[in-house]
């Protein structure tokens, strides 16, 4: 029998740094306990070296990586690793623990999504990347001091919400008791704080925007049903779309790009439409500029389409209290303008 095999969880420890941490480390540990190996480990928070050594994996602290030796550290000068996959950001310790296992986490938590159904490894690769993406880069792009934007403009307002700057409130204040107990304790809350958000949001991608792929496969498919153009798309079940339709798009090498979207919701059907590229407000074509900003019956009056109920004044969203409706409105945004 092997040491791995012998170990139980309750013998099982994390090492990390004691003093101020951060939200690297802290989600870094909650990712390790996410796997079968760490489950329920011990964190131990130290400066000894001695005990780094006996502890099963070592994070943020020791100037080495070495995944082989389960040490998990980004802060030596030479540190470059990345996550790769087109992504350029340095890791962080969270980056690093999520690159080395977070493909175990990901399969687990699609297993638990359809209740017990082995993922394809496809899929797992998917979410992976998704996460990483979504939530992982975030933290270490904020652990290693990196801008958002190449600018050096001075910032219009400050964002104290995110998650990075919960958990730096989590540290002892100066002017309160700092033992390594009171340590321990508020590390163990920034541990519970990132993993609950890594989780949800985990969960969300698995169980929630990953099913929605299908029903905007479903709405290509059946886009010449719709209209002869292929330019309007009918999502016959509301779902998170764009991201979906904007990859699937790129996968399918499509030349003709569908226009505008429409789906039924409790007030009637909407006709929404498509912008240049996830990140722009620009649309590939808008609701006519003519109708933009009417209501009711003054737009149905205007437009000579029954059921209007509105059209933003920008020009990106409209409503109709009827299918045909909201496509008479997609159509028109075709034609006019």
């Amino acid at each position: 029998m092997t040491n791995e095999a012998k170990r139980t969880k309750a013998q099982t420890t994390i090492a990390t740094h004691d003093g101020a941490f951060h939200c690297d480390e802290a989600l870094g540990c909650h990712l390790l306990r996410r796997t079968r190996a760490f489950a329920g480990a011990a964190i131990d928070r130290s400066r000894d070296g001695e005990r780094w050594a006996k502890a099963d994996v070592v994070i943020d602290v020791g100037a080495v990586y070495d995944a082989e030796k389960r040490l998990y550290d980004h802060h030596q000068r030479e540190f470059a690793e990345t996550f790769g996959r087109g992504f350029g950001t340095k890791l962080s310790s969270a980056g690093l623990v999520y690159k080395h296992y977070g493909e175990e986490i990901v399969r687990e938590a699609l297993t638990r999504a359809k209740r017990g159904e082995a993922p394809d490894e496809k899929t797992v690769e998917k979410i992976y990347v998704k996460m990483y993406e979504e939530f992982i880069e975030g933290v270490d792009a904020i652990d290693n001091g990196v801008n958002m934007y190449d600018t050096d403009a001075k910032a219009k307002y400050k964002d104290n919400t995110g998650l990075s700057a919960r958990v730096k409130r989590l540290n002892p204040a100066w002017d309160e008791p700092n033992s390594p107990e009171k340590q321990m304790e508020q590390f163990e809350k920034a541990v519970a704080l990132t993993g609950g958000e890594f989780d949800d949001v985990l969960e969300y991608y698995a169980s929630k925007w990953l099913p929605a792929r299908s029903h905007v496969e479903s709405a290509l498919d059946k886009a010449k049903s719709v209209h002869e153009s292929g330019e309007i798309l009918y999502l016959e079940t509301f779902c998170p779309w764009k991201e979906h339709l904007y990859e699937l798009e790129a996968e399918r090498q499509m030349t003709t790009l569908p226009k505008f979207v429409l789906w039924q919701d409790p007030k009637g059907f909407r006709v929404s439409t498509i912008s240049l590229s996830p990140s722009s407000f620009e649309f590939r074509k808008g609701l006519p500029t003519a109708w933009r900003g009417l209501r009711d019956d003054d737009l149905s009056k205007a437009s000579g389409i029954p059921g209007c109920v509105f059209i933003h004044a920008a020009g990106f969203i409209g409503g109709n209290a009827t299918y045909d409706g909201a496509l008479a409105m997609a159509v028109a945004g075709l034609q006019m303008d």
